[in-house]
């Protein structure tokens, strides 16, 4: 699974979290949307965020000792900070409108511009050490998956070395439409609730 990591640039981890902690986190996520699994009327849009949540069943989920042990293999003992919570949400509807956030993109890793177009990631990712993709209900591929270019995060890691520590903006990485990553095979971030992928940050997705 290491060596996949290396070369795909994802792993996928079944059974991270248990999956009653994963219901109760999303009894919570319908609590904070203001909506409710049983009264479908309310979903009036295509897609709702949720920017962070950090109660003690989120701490929980995101640290178990099934995960714990994957960060130190992956990121190394001492390199990476425990969760304190997890974020954002993007909790998805059924709709005919499109939603306009699902495009190819890098997260970023540090910046304080209000412009997050303008925030930044460099060839050594300062300040992320993982991106991590966890699901909270069952997602099969009609369910809105995240969408992921394998093994995209090598042409990404060759794109920012030329921009050094001060790293490329949102804006400049983006600017090509990351072509250099369109041939890469398209995986789809399925699962039971409870799965987890750990992703590097460079790994482009959608």
């Amino acid at each position: 699974q290491v060596q996949s990591f290396i070369e795909d640039g994802f792993v996928r981890i079944d059974g991270a979290f248990p999956t009653d902690l994963a219901r109760q986190c999303r009894d919570e996520l319908w609590a904070a949307a203001g909506l409710s699994p049983d009264r479908p009327e309310g979903w009036t849009r295509p897609v709702i965020r949720i920017a962070a949540m950090s109660t003690p069943a989120f701490v929980q989920a995101a640290n178990t000792p099934l995960l714990h042990r994957a960060y130190d293999q992956l990121a190394g003992p001492g390199r990476w900070l425990a969760p304190q919570g997890l974020g954002s949400f993007p909790i998805r509807f059924p709709s005919p409108i499109a939603p306009g956030d699902d495009g190819w993109h890098v997260d970023m890793s540090f910046g304080d511009s209000p412009d997050f177009m303008e925030w930044r990631v460099n060839v050594k990712s300062s300040g992320r050490a993982l991106l991590m993709l966890f699901l909270f209900s069952d997602v099969g591929p009609g369910d809105a998956p995240t969408r992921i270019r394998q093994g995209s995060h090598m042409a990404i890691a060759r794109e920012l070395l030329p921009h050094g520590a001060a790293g490329a903006t949102l804006r400049q990485l983006s600017a090509n439409g990351y072509a250099s990553t369109e041939t890469c095979p398209e995986v789809l971030a399925t699962g039971a609730a409870g799965t987890v992928y750990l992703c590097h940050p460079f790994l482009v997705h959608a």
